[in-house]
Parts: C-alpha cells; sequence; structure tokens
C-alpha cells in the first residue's frame, strides 16, 4: 500500500510554523542492506509522533541519526532548527535521549544520578540541586531519592531515566520504546508523563512496539517497512485506509429490523442480535450520507455505532503480516 498524503494544513502547528524535526530523502544501510531507504519526515512543535514497524524496521536506526549518534548515508536533516550533520552540537543542546535501555547509573542514588547529569550540563552546583529537586518531586521519586537506583521498580527507573533526560530542559525528547517491559499501571504512569510534556510545548518523538501507546498518545504516526514509510496520518486516518469499517445498526422491534433490512439490500444482518452492518470508512462525510438516506427511508435505530478497524489492522496491512508489536492485554481491541 502506498503512501497516504495528508495536507500540512490539518497538523499542529499549521503549515507556516517551522518543525521540530524535518527529514528529506534521509537513507542509511549497513553493508548491502538498506535499513532507511529515503524517508521523509516533518514534525510540527509540541506534538507527539509515533514511529511504528516491524523489528529491524530501522525505528532505531532512525532515532540514532535525528539525535547525532551516527551518520545518515544521504539526506537533509534538520532537529529544532539545526543540519544534524552541519550543527550538531546545535542539535545535542535542544534535545534529549531515552533509550531501549536504562541510562541509570544503579550503583548510587536516584539523587545521584540527576545531579551527575546536572553536571554534565555544566549547570552551577545551586541551579543542579534546584532543578534536581523539582523533576524528582515531579516524577514522584522524592522519597527514594537517597536510595540505590537498583533497588527501584521498572517503572520508578524509567522514570528516573526520563527525569534524568529533563535537566537539561530539551525542547525535543526522543523516546525509544520507553515502555517496553513495563506493567500497565507504570505505562499508564509513563503516558501520563508524555502528555504533560507535550502540554508544557515539548515535541516527543516516539517509537513503540505497543500499539495502544501510538493511538492513545501520537497526534501523528508513521508505519515504517522495508525502510520506507507504508502510511502516515492521524492514528483515525490511518485506520479509515484499511477496509473492513462499518456502521452498526440495532434495533429492539423486530418488525421495525425486517422492515429496515428489506430496505437496506446492501447491509449484513443478525436476526438474533437485530442487528445491520453498513459498510463505511467512518468518514463523517459517509455518516452524514447514511444517516441523511436513513431519515428519507424513514429507518429509525435504536443504536447507532461506527467501527472502523484499528491499529492492529492497519500495521498488518501495510507491513505484510511481518512480526506485529504487542497488543497489550489490558486495552487490545
Amino acid at each position: 500500500m502506498g503512501s497516504s498524503v495528508m495536507s500540512t494544513s490539518s497538523w499542529p502547528g499549521g503549515p507556516q510554523s517551522p518543525p521540530a524535526v524535518s527529514a528529506i530523502g534521509l537513507r542509511k544501510s549497513y553493508g548491502d542492506k538498506t535499513v532507511l531507504d529515503g524517508i521523509d519526515l516533518r514534525i510540527p512543535a509540541g506534538t507527539v509522533f509515533a514511529l511504528l514497524g516491524p523489528n529491524g524496521a530501522g525505528k532505531t536506526t532512525a532515532v540514532k541519526i535525528l539525535s547525532t549518534l551516527i551518520s545518515a548515508d544521504a539526506g537533509q536533516v534538520q532537529v529544532a532548527g539545526h543540519d544534524v550533520a552541519i550543527s550538531p552540537d546545535g542539535v545535542r543542546a535542544a534535545i534529549g535521549v531515552t533509550g531501549q535501555f536504562s541510562a541509570v547509573d544503579g550503583l548510587i542514588t536516584g539523587a545521584e544520578n540527576m545531579l551527575l547529569m546536572a553536571d554534565l550540563h555544566h549547570l552551577p552546583r545551586r541551579e543542579g540541586r534546584r532543578v534536581t529537586a523539582e523533576l524528582l518531586e515531579r516524577f514522584d521519586l522524592t522519597e527514594a531519592a537517597k536510595k540505590p537506583a537498583q533497588s527501584y521498580s521498572g517503572g520508578m527507573r524509567r522514570r528516573l531515566d526520563i527525569a534524568m533526560t529533563l535537566v537539561g530542559g530539551p525542547r525535543i525528547i526522543f523516546l525509544d520504546e520507553p515502555t517496553t517491559g513495563l506493567d500497565p499501571r507504570s505505562r499508564h504512569t509513563m503516558w501520563g508523563i508524555i502528555r504533560e510534556l507535550v502540554a508544557d510545548g515539548v515535541t516527543v518523538f516516539l517509537t513503540t512496539q505497543y500499539l495502544e501507546e501510538a493511538d492513545e498518545l501520537a497526534d501523528r504516526i508513521a508505519v515504517l517497512n522495508d525502510g520506507r514509510i507504508a502510511a502516515e496520518g492521524t492514528a483515525e486516518e490511518l485506520k479509515r485506509m484499511i477496509p473492513g469499517g462499518h456502521v452498526r445498526l440495532r434495533f429492539s422491534d423486530p418488525a421495525v429490523y425486517r422492515s429496515a433490512a428489506a430496505a437496506l439490500r446492501e447491509a449484513a444482518g443478525d436476526d438474533e442480535a437485530l442487528a445491520l452492518q453498513i459498510p463505511s470508512d467512518g468518514s463523517q462525510r459517509e455518516l452524514r450520507s447514511i444517516l441523511d438516506w436513513l431519515d428519507a427511508a424513514g429507518i429509525e435505530a435504536d443504536e447507532l455505532t461506527v467501527h472502523t478497524p484499528d491499529l492492529d489492522d492497519v500495521f498488518f496491512a501495510l507491513t505484510g503480516g511481518t512480526d506485529r508489536p504487542n497488543q497489550s492485554k489490558e486495552t487490545a481491541r
């Protein structure tokens, strides 16, 4: 399936706002294996952008290039207004990175981890202590601050990891699978933290193996497959690209149901549930058309629901069913 081109006027920040992250024709190969095959990105400031894809699709490689950890083979890349090839120091001063593996030193306390980051950012001692105290409180780590980090739970270590990332006040944060391995409660806590960051104007570039995580958090989602962006858009736009959507009409009166079934010959009927299913892409325009037709036909359902494919369906359709990301049980659709 080809890329879905969306108008930039629908993006948060509008078409005139300079993007926080942009890439044109980004390419990267390792030997004869092409990992990124000319991808384009434009991420408005103050939004969450999620990059989905099978294992080995190139998500972490993209993060490493955008955060100056490795160089691209080709393409133009700008982060926070700086060219990553010409001004990597400018990029590093504006970003924070939390990788798949924690950067926390388990042998020292949470507070000492934070103060170490403050020293690395060359913050004055008093400023470092102030920032450390504020972030430990914000991430609910004040009570544990004097304990060795190796005694922390997985969720606490992840919160400390992100708190350390924020010591330098980055405006763009790269989160590479930040909730992998966390229990459902810790994952939801992390989602709340990410939402707070964005509310403060921070831009978040998120890679994730959890489909519902992208659905919950991302303003826009791109699906990476075979080194290319297979599709990009909001979660709802991506879901509407996949066939299988429908409007379901449910009736309580069997006579009304039979009358509606006779009038709606293209609808699939469920005689036991007294329900009809009308194919639909879920768009507002098509839903309005269906409602107008029902009014004209004098059909009044007791319940109307719109069903669209979920990101699970989108992922399978765009990647050919390869190595699906995780779908946690508590929110799986």
